[in-house]
């Protein structure tokens, strides 16, 4: 399982840089980033970690691994910073291309299975979350690698995700309102920023209703769920 969210340098090799790329990604493959999705009662609260690692040096500190793919879906990426770059922007244009083209969006099981078979015809060093709401409710789906999809009603990933899974199976509750969902990733990405040492640097949350579609919090909003925790 990819848990790290990392940049990547050059090593020695085949490339006109120095080195075979492949077996430099893999050797400059470090553990980093926290990511989680979480159902609730209405919707899905999504979130991320901003610290990106190289090895035991933190490359960058606002590094964006929460993104939206289409008005009701989101995803989120732990592993290679350009794998993942190009993965949301693939999604996003397929999503766009389904709603255009058959006149209704994409459900999230449908975007979970469309990254599945992405990643089976081309490997990339990530692991992803894909969370959203549709007709049949909300769902978040944990996508590996080599395109292993797996639905569950909470999630975590990334080398953070010991951490936040403690605080989940804590406190994660069935049919939970929005704001104790909010109150819950926030509590889980927290830890995960005090114990792991490649997770950090401040948090990303969003919220996903039919209502509202995708609304990701501001800082100051953040700022004012921690407070209050």
């Amino acid at each position: 399982m990819i848990r790290g969210f990392t940049l990547v340098d050059s090593a020695e090799g085949t490339s006109p840089y120095g080195g075979d790329r492949m077996h430099a990604t893999t050797d400059a493959v470090k553990t980093g980033t926290s990511t989680i999705g979480i159902t609730f009662d209405g919707g899905v609260v999504v979130g991320a970690d901003h610290r990106a690692t190289m090895g035991h040096f933190i490359a960058n500190k606002s590094v964006k691994k929460l993104f939206q793919i289409s008005n009701s879906i989101a995803l989120t990426t732990a592993g290679l910073v350009g794998h993942a770059q190009s993965l949301s922007r693939t999604l996003a244009a397929e999503l766009k291309l389904y709603e255009l083209k058959e006149g209704n969006a994409m459900t999230v099981k449908g975007a979970a299975t469309l990254t599945a078979n992405i990643l089976v015809g081309r490997p990339h060093y990530v692991q992803l979350l894909i969370v959203g709401v549709d007709s049949s409710g909300s769902s978040v789906y944990s996508i590996d690698s080599a395109g292993g999809s797996i639905p569950d009603v909470y999630c975590a990933t990334g080398s953070g995700s010991p951490y936040m899974y403690g605080v989940l199976e804590d406190q994660f509750r069935e049919g939970m309102d929005e704001k104790s969902a909010l109150k819950v990733a926030a509590k889980a990405l927290l830890a995960s920023a005090q114990r792991d040492a490649a997770s950090g640097n401040g948090m990303d949350l969003a919220v996903i209703t039919p209502e509202n579609g995708f609304q990701q919090l501001s800082v100051e909003q953040v700022d004012e769920l921690l407070s209050s925790l």
